[in-house]
C-alpha cells in the first residue's frame, strides 16, 4: 500500500513513501514530486561497504540496457578490487533490481548509470534535475537531501534520506505544469574525511541514443 509521505514528522508534502521496490511506480500519479522507499541495509553489509577503501569503491558513468547491469558492475567491481563476497554479490543484485524496476516504471530501454565515489562537496545546491526524473540511491555515507522552496532560496524544512533508501525524483522535464518545487541535493561532507557511494540512474530512449 502506497501512504502519501507528510504523514511523516521530518517528510515533505508531495514525497509519497511506499513499501516496496515497485511501489515507486507511483511517481506517476498526480501531485507526486517524488517516491521514496525506505528500508533498511543489512548492519553487516553496512560495515562492510563501509570499511572499504574509497579506492576500491566501483566508479563509472554508462548508458546502457538493464539487463547488462549486472555484467558491467561485476566487471566495474573487478577493476576497483572491489573484494568478493556476499556482500559484494548482494551489492551487484541490488543495483540490477534497481535498474530494471527503473527502466521498466519510465518505459525506457536504456539507463544512464553512474556510480559516483563523493569526496567533496558535490551537487551542494538544492536544485531539480534537468530531466524527466531521477533515481538516486546512496550505498555509502550520508544519502540525498531534499525539501520544498516556492522562491530561490533553500528549503526551510530538508529531510535526509537513510542510505540505502532509494528515491526517485521529478526533474524540469516531467510532462506536468507547474513544475514540482521539490529541490535536492548532495550533503555537505568537504573537510569531514567522509566518503560516499551514490547510485543514480536517468532514463534514456531511442532518440537520446540516436543523437
Amino acid at each position: 500500500m502506497t501512504q502519501v509521505a507528510d504523514r511523516l514528522d521530518t517528510a515533505v508534502i508531495g514525497v509519497a513513501e511506499v513499501t516496496s521496490l515497485e511501489g515507486l511506480s507511483v511517481i506517476d500519479q498526480p501531485d507526486c514530486a517524488a517516491a521514496v522507499f525506505r528500508r533498511q541495509k543489512s548492519d553487516q553489509f553496512a560495515s562492510w561497504i563501509a570499511a572499504l577503501e574509497p579506492s576500491q569503491l566501483p566508479n563509472a558513468r554508462v548508458v546502457l540496457r538493464p539487463n547488462k547491469v549486472r555484467n558491467a558492475l561485476k566487471n566495474l567491481c573487478e577493476i576497483a578490487e572491489t573484494p568478493a563476497c556476499i556482500e559484494r554479490d548482494a551489492f551487484i543484485e541490488d543495483v540490477t533490481k534497481l535498474a530494471t524496476s527503473f527502466a521498466r516504471t519510465m518505459n525506457a530501454p536504456y539507463v544512464r548509470f553512474r556510480l559516483d565515489v563523493v569526496t567533496t562537496n558535490a551537487c551542494r545546491k538544492f536544485h531539480i534535475d534537468a530531466l524527466t526524473a531521477r533515481l538516486i540511491c546512496t550505498y555509502r555515507g550520508t544519502g540525498t537531501q531534499y525539501g520544498t522552496a516556492t522562491d530561490n532560496s533553500d528549503p526551510e524544512r530538508i529531510v535526509t534520506m537513510p542510505t540505502g533508501s532509494p528515491i526517485i525524483l521529478r526533474g524540469t522535464r516531467w510532462p506536468e505544469n507547474p513544475s514540482s518545487k521539490l529541490l535536492h541535493r548532495s550533503p555537505p561532507i568537504e573537510g569531514t574525511g567522509a566518503s560516499r557511494l551514490v547510485l543514480v540512474l536517468d532514463p534514456v530512449y531511442e532518440n537520446d541514443v540516436a543523437n
